[in-house]
């Protein structure tokens, strides 16, 4: 931990891009956070207090989101480059035998850091995974278009909360990471505005899978080949089609593990979060 029980900031220079974490410090095994598109390492903050008794809880900020830089195109926001992200801070950490929980998109760049580094990460926790197949059904990718349609500048990061907390889908959100994700996922603009961290274009390359195809389907791919072990969880009211979670725990032979909330039931209850890391991330 940094001064005042903050946590450390951590900065790596990786693939031109300057790549940030935070570090909560702790005793115990190496824990990594990986977070959703759109959001910040800032987002597990309440999960990370309440966790560094007993593991080393480092965050990162994935490529384009909170203190990371932003890459200049969709050509660098393949899933296996935010994979390569986490690898360069877990190196520069000099971290072994890690465990993982990776929330939506971070729970792809987990089965990818895996990949990319076989026998590095020992168990992982899939809350919510973007992987699943290619769906060719020739639709519009709503959620990019959604992204792209976000709001960059706000008066403060009170009128971000109050805005953010009074409406779906952050409104299911305990307040402690809401105020994380608004306090890291925000940076301060010189009039005294401040501004999304992650830009809506590059979200929505995320959404649109990265370049060539370097998305969801390789991380689905991957899971097949898993070195490390995995566990896969839904939100019970999520609006993600459950034969998303299906597919990801048939690569793994298992059946996913179905918990009270929708998308980010991380962020929807600290305690549920913290049992599911002792649970199967067991220290």
């Amino acid at each position: 931990m940094g001064a005042g029980n903050e946590p450390a900031p951590v900065a790596v220079d990786h693939d031109g891009l300057r790549i940030a974490a935070l570090d909560w410090g702790g005793d115990g095994p190496p824990l990594l956070l990986l977070h959703p598109n759109g959001f910040c390492a800032g987002v597990f903050e309440p999960l990370a207090r309440r966790l560094h008794d007993s593991y080393r809880v480092v965050g990162v900020d994935l490529r384009g989101h909170g203190a990371s830089d932003a890459p200049a195109g969709i050509e660098q926001c393949g899933y296996r480059d935010v994979a390569a992200d986490a690898l360069a801070v877990v190196d520069a950490l000099g971290l072994e035998d890690v465990d993982v929980v990776g929330e939506s998109l971070g729970g792809s760049a987990a089965v990818l850091l895996d990949e990319l580094r076989p026998g590095l990460l020992r168990r992982l926790l899939l809350c919510e995974a973007i992987a699943f197949p290619a769906l060719g059904d020739g639709r519009g990718n709503q959620r990019a278009d959604g992204a792209r349609r976000r709001r960059v500048v706000w008066p403060s990061r009170v009128a971000v909360l109050e805005s953010f907390g009074g409406r779906p889908p952050l409104d299911v959100m305990e307040p402690d990471a809401l105020r994380g994700y608004v306090r890291h996922g925000f940076r301060d603009r010189p009039d005294g505005q401040v501004e999304l961290a992650c830009p809506p274009d590059v979200e929505a390359w995320f959404f649109e899978g990265g370049a060539g195809g370097d998305g969801p389907q390789v991380a689905l791919e991957a899971l097949g080949a898993l070195h490390a072990e995995g566990t896969v969880v839904r939100g019970r009211d999520t609006d993600l089609p459950a034969f998303f979670f299906a597919a990801q725990a048939e690569a793994l032979g298992a059946e996913p593990l179905v918990v009270p909330g929708g998308h980010f039931f991380l962020q929807q209850s600290t305690d549920l979060a913290e049992q599911l890391v002792r649970t199967h991330l067991p220290a």
